[in-house]
């Protein structure tokens, strides 16, 4: 089930996108049926309708979720930071940095010179949860998305810590929508610049798998409804510039996609 956050005229809601024929789930031939509420804490089988449907290419889809935090991993790929930790390194963007699908990526380019692309999956909690044991996790994961963990790296290098790098509105797009029937232990993830491929890898690779990141993460914070946690980029992270265009497809999800315009 695909479930995404979008606006038609002034409204905001949830709905379900549907296939209409035999297009692709997303494409020609989509609408989003609405959703009564929000569907965070409810039961799949609970979920109602309002009876509005739309053609999916007739509303703007926005960022599936407005999360509390996002818990990131540093380094969760092999060869992607030049170290491979004995444990999970984690760090947090804040609320803010979150972006929509086709929303800009707006790089600041008074404040930092060399911006980058990280292109990951990403996990959205859907229960209140707390030192969750690996066995349990799928339990609280209400489903994932694809998200862009952008990086002003020479700010990173800088900094020697992160919230200024990773912490710029826009800094972490999320989307096109929320995928709650998957299986996320091998699945392909690709960032592509302009159509050319910088980042391939399969989740399969990761060096923390996403039961192992709840656990973990759990025993450090409370995790809320609509929280996200970034399961980290495999290598190939590279600069982006002024009108770049910039996509991560993760394999049964789809691809979000997100233009790059100087912010000054």
């Amino acid at each position: 089930m695909r479930i995404a956050r979008f606006a038609n005229g002034g409204e905001v809601a949830y709905g379900i996108v549907e296939d209409q024929g035999n297009g692709a789930s997303g494409g020609r031939g989509a609408v989003i049926a609405e959703l009564l509420g929000h569907p965070f804490g409810a039961d799949p089988g609970s979920l109602r309708f309002t009876g509005s449907r739309y053609p999916l290419a007739d509303v703007r889809l926005l960022a599936p979720v407005l999360p509390s935090k996002v818990i990131a991993v540093d380094g969760n790929y092999p060869g992607s930071s030049g170290r491979e930790p004995p444990e999970p390194t984690l760090f947090l963007k804040p609320s803010t940095s979150v972006a929509g699908p086709g929303d800009p990526i707006a790089c600041p380019v008074k404040l930092t010179e060399r911006v980058e692309h990280e292109g990951e999956l990403a996990v959205i909690i859907g229960r209140l949860c707390r030192e969750v044991p690996p066995h349990r996790a799928a339990e609280v994961i209400f489903g994932y998305a694809c998200a862009n963990d952008v990086t002003a790296r020479d700010l990173q290098e800088r900094d020697g810590q992160w919230t200024r790098a990773k912490g710029f509105d826009t800094f972490c797009p999320l989307g096109p929508w929320i995928e709650t029937d998957l299986d996320p232990a091998d699945l392909e993830l690709i960032t592509s610049v302009n159509g050319e491929v910088r980042q391939r890898a399969r989740t399969s690779q990761l060096l923390s798998g996403v039961p192992a990141l709840i656990a973990y993460v759990s025993q450090v914070m409370t995790l809320l409804p609509g929280d996200v946690l970034l399961t980290g980029s495999p290598a190939g992270a590279g600069p982006l510039t002024d009108g770049d265009e910039v996509s991560v497809t993760v394999e049964r999800i789809g691809t979000l996609t997100n233009r790059v315009v100087n912010r000054d």
